[in-house]
């Protein structure tokens, strides 16, 4: 019960990861904001029902377990959607302690293909769906924090493999995961002195988002052996970045996979060289040879 009566909103929680995060939020003493706007796996709405009924069956269902929830389906990529999102904890609840933003859909091409449409979806859902839960939550903790009432809140973002390192066919959502990263590190910064702290994920787990592209690696074991691939592995730790316990650590992104959960340190300054004036082209290429000898050899892309 680390999460004892701690008011938690998971955006995109219907299904897949967001969905496990709910249950375990519940499970761990929270109460919960589900929100999920029902759309398909190319973010088109009402495919798999209406977004309301998406929502309450997570809802019913941490209500079943003895927790308490209320659905919303509120469009958090919309100023005012995500604005009523912050309301609805307020209203139902008293309260906001945790943020998850998790929401998001894919519209993969390889770059040549990739329609302006299909660019600015991805972006909106994933980058903007970051941003205005974000900072509509800010508004309220920082209002707290002015009126002297004690903050103790979690923001964790859902990046991803694809935007640490890169993903072949994937250059709208690896570019929309790698602002998600540069954006938590900005808001660590920023509302640190509210009394929030701010962390990223990029979990690997088989959700509707993967399976087609990773079908073969992603698919369930039997014989009772431990599925690597289980959204729900993933959700301890981002239950644990929501508690009180995690009050230290900010501005971080933990890879997490099946067991195994990697701090991941971004770009670092490496070998630099100072010629203490400007540089003539011409005796830039043993220069830069010389510092990248001295750098660490980047990660590959996935799928190069």
């Amino acid at each position: 019960m680390i999460c004892e009566d701690r008011v938690v909103i998971v955006t995109g929680a219907g299904r897949g990861l967001g969905r496990a995060h709910a249950l375990e939020f519940a499970r761990q003493g929270a109460k919960v904001v589900v929100n999920d706007l029902g759309v398909s796996l190319s973010g088109e709405g009402g495919a798999d029902g209406p977004a309301q009924a998406v929502a309450e069956q997570t809802a019913e269902e941490i209500r079943a377990l003895g927790g308490d929830a209320v659905a919303d389906c509120s469009d958090v990529a919309a100023d005012e959607g995500a604005r009523r999102l912050v309301a609805t904890a307020l209203d139902r609840f008293g309260r906001l302690d945790v943020l998850v933003n998790n929401a998001g859909f894919l519209r993969d091409r390889m770059l040549v293909n990739l329609s302006e449409e299909e660019w600015d979806a991805v972006m909106r859902v994933h980058l903007k769906g970051h941003f205005l839960p974000l900072k509509h939550a800010g508004l309220h903790w920082r209002a707290e924090s002015k009126a002297g009432r004690p903050v103790d809140a979690r923001v964790i973002n859902t990046s991803s493999g694809a935007g640490l390192l890169g993903s072949v066919g994937q250059g709208n959502y690896s570019a929309a995961k790698a602002g998600i990263v540069g954006l938590t590190l900005v808001a660590a910064a920023e509302l640190g002195r509210y009394g929030v702290t701010v962390n990223a994920i990029a979990p690997a787990a088989r959700t509707r988002m993967t399976e087609q592209a990773f079908a073969a690696t992603m698919a369930a074991p039997g014989n009772g052996e431990f599925d690597a691939m289980d959204p729900g592995n993933v959700s301890p730790l981002v239950v644990w970045l929501g508690s009180a316990e995690s009050a230290d650590v900010t501005g971080r992104v933990f890879e997490i996979e099946g067991g195994r959960i990697c701090v991941m340190e971004g770009f670092r300054r490496g070998p630099a060289v100072d010629g203490g004036t400007r540089w003539d082209a011409a005796r830039l290429g043993p220069e830069i040879a010389g510092l990248l000898a001295g750098a660490a050899r980047p990660e590959p892309v996935y799928g190069a």
